[in-house]
């Protein structure tokens, strides 16, 4: 509205052409001058250029809005933006409806706590026919870390679609949908998102996955502000595919553990170091997002996945329109099920720490794991980037 032309705001002709001849051409030139200014510009009394400049604030100015207009408008555009179900029902329900097109979605969690089964199931849902409630698309998933198992996916299909994957040759047309990339470096990957954008025009793409962008900026980058510089470019490219080809776009990032002398961002995630010392057991669950505060930035949803106390749940850690909220769940042959489809509802430390917690792999080997413990939290204590273990070897 700035940028309105004077001439098109509905004052009167002669002062609209007197701002004009003045080379005052929009409503910006004109409001950053002062009345006195004006006076003095236009050479013309205090009374009209008082009305003038009262229209053209009035004209510009943006209408004033209710909160339940906004909500209304909201719901509206989240509907019509559209979303890529998770067949995760107290998910879905939080996000409106699933994963949303347009935006970028970041899985966060130690290995092996099922964020690659929960992208083999996102995939198969997009590939899936518009009449069984996918996308009827074919789908881009990034392997960075070579994670994909086509063996994997066939089973979770099979098992959560059987009316589909048992007929003959479904199978193969749905994994033939699912086109795999394997960039081992940033160079590689950039040519990539290049014939990606063509990609999505031409081949009926419906998701882009990337997993996991992590592996692929730390292992070329170990330094902080170098790997924020490289990140940078890649994540706003990534951003701009996702609004431009109004698809759903999930990335999964690795986590790291935080050392007592990094700064924190925010106040509610400072944490007294001499606590720490007096009693580290309270800090084995202390993990990151190993992206870094930009990244976090970046993403529109964060969907945290961890474990304390023997139990999975997924987070959801950061979403305009929900809650912050935790699911208990299993990984089972048919991928990734909620326990429960009623949240619980998060408040302060806890929606952003992700825990891994040590204990659930005491079910092995006590002893080893006792002292395995002990070192880990030495570890820890110190800085260390130590990353949990996998959570499928209990």
């Amino acid at each position: 509205m700035a940028n309105k032309l004077i001439n098109q705001m509905g004052l009167p002709k002669s002062i609209a052409n007197i701002f004009t001849a003045r080379n005052i051409i929009t409503a910006k030139d004109a409001l950053s001058h002062t009345e006195f200014e004006l006076m003095e510009l236009l050479d013309v009394g205090k009374e009209e250029v008082t009305s003038a400049m009262a229209h053209v604030s009035e004209v510009v100015c943006p209408p004033c809005q209710t909160a339940l207009l906004l909500l209304e408008q909201r719901v509206r555009n989240e509907t019509l933006a559209g979303h890529l179900p998770t067949r995760l029902k107290g998910l879905d329900e939080a996000l409106c409806g699933g994963i949303p097109f347009g935006v970028l979605t970041e899985l966060v969690g130690p290995a092996g706590i099922g964020k690659t089964q929960f992208c083999l199931k996102l995939s198969l849902l997009a590939s899936l026919p518009a009449s069984c409630g996918g996308l009827d698309g074919r789908v881009i998933y990034i392997d960075i870390e070579s994670k994909f198992r086509s063996k994997r996916l066939i089973e979770i299909g099979i098992n959560s679609f059987p009316e589909i994957f048992l007929k003959k040759g479904m199978a193969q047309e749905m994994a033939g949908r699912i086109m795999i990339l394997r960039p081992t470096s940033l160079s590689e990957f950039a040519e990539s998102l290049y014939q990606i954008k063509v990609s999505l025009l031409q081949k009926q793409v419906k998701l882009l996955i990337i997993d996991s962008m992590a592996a692929l900026v730390l292992g070329e980058h170990e330094c902080g502000t170098t790997r924020q510089q490289a990140l940078g470019w890649h994540v706003s490219f990534i951003k701009s595919l996702a609004e431009f080809s109004r698809i759903p776009v999930v990335l999964t990032n690795q986590v790291r553990s935080q050392s007592g002398d990094e700064s924190r961002i925010y106040s509610f995630q400072a944490q007294s170091r001499s606590i720490i010392k007096d009693n580290p057991a309270t800090y084995d669950s202390h993990l990151v997002a190993a992206l870094g505060i930009n990244w976090a930035h970046a993403v529109t949803i964060r969907l945290v996945l961890e474990a304390r106390s023997g139990q999975r749940f997924i987070k959801l850690a950061k979403s305009p329109i929900s809650p912050p909220l935790a699911f208990p769940f299993k990984i089972t042959s048919s991928g990734v099920v909620l326990l429960d489809d009623d949240g619980i509802e998060m408040k302060g430390p806890e929606i952003n720490t992700i825990q891994c917690q040590v204990e659930v792999f005491t079910c092995l080997f006590p002893s080893v794991m006792k002292n395995m413990r002990a070192e880990m939290l030495c570890l820890i204590s110190k800085g260390s980037n130590y990353t949990s273990p996998p959570l499928f070897l209990c």
